[in-house]
């Protein structure tokens, strides 16, 4: 990839003999759109299926942008960093971690796709686009319950980051390989939906577990699942093509929120089959505290193939 290249040349010459590169993987999104959910399922595939290959999950949650270029850069030439740990109780950043890359580095944040000299570090882009509604309950409820606001509080924040999450976040959709949305079929802007979760049934009288739509950038070589997607599974899954938000075409995959499983489970064995592994399909995938999701576990499977068949082509 020339532009990743030449960002890589402008920061160190040659990657040094004893770094191998390794393959680098963002997940981008405003606050509570889903990043960590969509991780941690591909945290724990990675650890149960690839033990040899460690990874590196990072969360910059901070604006330091020339800090997270260095960062990005040394870790996409297999070089250690000292990562900032920011504390969202006390607002102020604690001991620094020592973070050695392997073969894998999976970063997570607000701003990883900002800067073009960030966005030439990286294989994989990901943006998470959840409607505005139910991102807004995603983080009214994770706030509330695991950080210790008041709604009001969250509202207010809310409110207060609106620009510069217009400004700032929402622009480094265009960048992104693949663009991920968690939603109910039939969703209503009105936030009655607001407070679900990837597989959970919506609130407000509505039962529909959040589907999922990810749409398949060109810019990157995605598995073929022209020959899995058959008449019999196609009301569950499928896949066409659209018109994104600049007008050009790009495949959507659309995955409901009530996929039978034998239908997901047919499809994820063909992508697995895709990769060669002689290791069983991972059993993290999808993994919920309430269930399982189908449109959470093929979604979270279309990332790994990414990563895993990177590894094996030694483009890492």
């Amino acid at each position: 990839m020339p532009e990743k290249l030449m960002a890589m040349r402008r920061a160190h010459g040659v990657t040094p003999a004893r770094a191998r590169r390794p393959v680098m993987l963002a997940i981008a999104g405003d606050s509570a759109s889903g990043k960590t959910t969509l991780t941690a399922g591909l945290v724990e595939a990675l650890r149960e299926e690839r033990r040899h290959l460690p990874f590196t999950p990072l969360h910059p949650e901070c604006n330091h942008i020339d800090i997270m270029e260095q960062h990005l850069q040394l870790l996409a030439t297999g070089q250690p960093i000292l990562k900032p740990v920011y504390n969202h109780r006390t607002g102020t950043f604690g001991r620094p971690e020592l973070i050695e890359p392997s073969d894998i580095v999976i970063v997570e944040g607000l701003l990883p796709l900002y800067t073009g000299l960030a966005r030439a570090c990286f294989d994989v882009t990901v943006y998470m686009d959840p409607p505005e509604d139910i991102r807004q309950g995603w983080k009214i409820d994770r706030d509330c319950r695991k950080r210790g606001y008041s709604v009001g509080q969250v509202l207010a924040e809310l409110t207060r980051r609106e620009p510069e999450s217009a400004q700032y976040i929402r622009p480094q959709r265009g960048h992104a390989d693949v663009v991920v949305q968690f939603a109910p079929l039939f969703h209503n802007a009105n936030g009655a939906n607001g407070h679900t979760h990837p597989g959970r049934p919506a609130t407000g009288g509505n039962d529909h577990p959040l589907s999922a739509t990810l749409l398949l950038r060109p810019t990157i070589r995605h598995p073929d699942l022209s020959t899995v997607l058959t008449d019999d599974n196609r009301r569950a899954i499928h896949l066409k093509l659209v018109r994104d938000e600049d007008g050009k075409p790009v495949d959507a995959l659309h995955v409901h929120g009530h996929a039978p499983k034998e239908h997901s489970t047919e499809i994820e064995h063909h992508i697995w089959g895709l990769l060669g592994e002689d290791e069983p399909l991972p059993t993290t995938l999808g993994v919920l505290d309430n269930g399982r999701s189908e449109p959470l576990a093929l979604t979270q499977l279309v990332l790994l193939y990414h990563l895993l068949r990177l590894v094996q082509d030694g483009d890492g």
